[in-house]
């Protein structure tokens, strides 16, 4: 019984948002869970976002079809990570949209999901970066009903796509703000995001889809913010005493946001926001390796699980 419960609070779901909206949520939200979303009038179909392997993209795939919606014409990626686009070939042969710089870092980043956990079953993974590129904001249509990709600068990545349904009051927010997660810079960065927050807000969206865990409102984007704030005060206190990304996470008190999952990341946020202070450009790259062996350090010396 403690098994089924647990297989059923973990099962991907579709949450209707307005008419021929679609949320569609993979709990709990961890590592490589993320969300994806579509949009539809039963002729016409724009999907946000795929999966991080085969058999998840399926069963996303398979959750469009079952609400009526046709086979996706167009995806959007909202930025490069392999948990929103390993399974982008599994939609073939729709168009892949997504900001140039998703593409570009898509293309440069390869199978990187495989680098940090191997163990996975990705199965049939084809990568396929965005086909139909943009720099600051398009406006596609899917089945009448607008959606407006906008970016927003370097915040979770350097080429983040949000996705506004301006009559809906709908927003896909990538992975700029999660819902019970902790938030993550270290592939873009902490000023950027602060002001990527700032954007989110102005349109006065109604309701919100995190890149992870449940579907939510503009309140999420105050709760990111307080978080990235206390990252930023850390990060400068830390620098100043001459301690390390790790040093300064490890002597945290992390009372204040010790409900929210993968608190881990504080110290990849860290290696960002040392990175800013110090001058460098926002977005530039940070070296991968050391930030995950801390967050690893930082998790009792064990690689973080991936959920997927």
């Amino acid at each position: 019984m403690v098994d089924r419960a647990v297989d059923a609070a973990r099962t991907p779901y579709c949450v209707q948002l307005a008419p021929g909206v679609h949320a569609y949520i993979q709990p709990d939200g961890g590592w490589c869970l993320s969300n994806a979303g579509f949009v539809s009038d039963g002729t016409t179909t724009l999907l946000v976002d795929t999966a991080a392997t085969e058999r998840r993209a399926r069963l996303l795939r398979e959750a469009v079809l079952a609400s009526g919606a046709p086979e996706p014409a167009l995806v959007v990626n909202t930025h490069h990570h392999g948990d929103h686009t390993y399974g982008n070939s599994v939609f073939a042969p729709a168009t892949v949209v997504g900001h140039a710089a998703c593409r570009q870092q898509v293309l440069a980043a390869g199978r990187h999901l495989e680098l940090v956990w191997p163990e996975v079953e990705y199965g049939d993974v084809r990568l396929t970066a965005p086909d139909m590129t943009y720099t600051e904001s398009m406006t596609l249509t899917a089945g009448g009903t607008e959606v407006r990709l906008l970016h927003p600068g370097p915040a979770h990545t350097v080429g983040d796509t949000v996705v506004w349904l301006p009559e809906q009051r709908v927003v896909f927010a990538g992975d700029i703000a999660l819902c019970g997660g902790t938030p993550f810079v270290a592939f873009g960065s902490l000023g950027g995001s602060l002001r990527a927050l700032e954007h989110l807000r102005s349109l006065g969206a109604e309701t919100v889809v995190p890149g992870h865990g449940p579907v939510t409102d503009a309140g999420v984007f105050d709760a990111v913010e307080r978080y990235l704030r206390y990252v930023g005060e850390l990060a400068a206190q830390g620098r100043a005493a001459g301690r390390t990304p790790l040093e300064t996470a490890r002597a945290a008190d992390p009372e204040a946001f010790a409900g929210l999952r993968e608190p881990e990341r504080l110290v990849a946020n860290l290696h960002r926001a040392y990175s800013e202070l110090a001058g460098e450009p926002e977005g530039g790259p940070l070296d991968a390796a050391e930030y995950f062996a801390d967050m690893a350090a930082l998790n009792g010396g064990e690689m973080m699980p991936c959920h997927a």
